[in-house]
């Protein structure tokens, strides 16, 4: 079974300082019918005015991921981390049992512009803990880069629940395939331009839910396209 999630029929919400949009109900936006999807519990799209951003703020018991498309944003923790991630950056925050941080568009000049993830743990209570990797465009462009997975296999972030994530960009008509799992379920993002995602045609901003699917083929539109892509128990 696919189930598409348009771009447009995402919450939104335009406060000057920042656009955001809401795959899953977050804050004051509530769907009954888009809570969640699996483990995956919001995916929120992002984009801060300059000297913009979010004072510092607390989460506990989730896993937290930040992944750039353009500008950068700094963060900094409780826990004594600091940081700016740019493009190519994946930044990973398990809350655990709590932890308070900030997130500001890095430049005055620029908007920054990205997406926020957040995974359920596998329980709740762990000591939180704090990751950062940089996945080149090289590593990603024209196959399915691991940059998050439950194992931390192949150089990717440990994160603490059965998910496999992966990034991609593809040229012009070049596609990829993925196998997954019997049982098992994909979510899928595109971040920029158009994909087909066996034979369903997904614009920027727009999600794919599959189960009871294991063979899949992503394939870039006309131009360009970057995508992430959800293997989820």
């Amino acid at each position: 079974m696919i189930q598409i999630r348009k771009s447009d029929e995402r919450g939104h919400f335009d406060h000057g300082w920042l656009d955001t949009r809401h795959s899953f109900s977050f804050a004051d936006y509530w769907d009954a019918e888009h809570v969640n999807f699996r483990a995956l519990r919001v995916l929120n799209e992002d984009r801060v005015a300059p000297a913009a951003g979010f004072g510092t703020h607390g989460h506990n018991d989730m896993e937290i991921l930040s992944y750039v498309l353009s500008g950068a944003l700094a963060h900094k923790d409780s826990l004594g981390n600091g940081s700016t991630i740019v493009p190519g950056d994946v930044q990973y925050m398990s809350a655990g049992t709590g932890v308070k941080h900030s997130e500001f568009n890095a430049s005055g000049e620029e908007p920054v512009h990205f997406v926020q993830v957040w995974i359920v743990p596998d329980r709740r209570g762990y000591a939180p803990r704090y990751g950062q990797r940089t996945f080149a465009d090289e590593e990603r462009r024209g196959k399915l880069r691991l940059v998050a997975s439950g194992t931390g296999d192949d150089g990717s972030i440990a994160v603490r629940q059965d998910v496999s994530l992966y990034a991609t960009i593809l040229g012009a008509g070049e596609s990829v395939p993925l196998e997954i799992a019997p049982g098992r379920h994909l979510w899928v993002q595109v971040l920029r331009g158009e994909a087909e995602v066996n034979g369903h045609r997904l614009a920027a901003g727009d999600g794919l839910a599959a189960s009871d699917e294991t063979a899949f083929t992503f394939r870039a539109g006309s131009t360009e396209a970057e995508l992430l892509v959800f293997d989820l128990a």
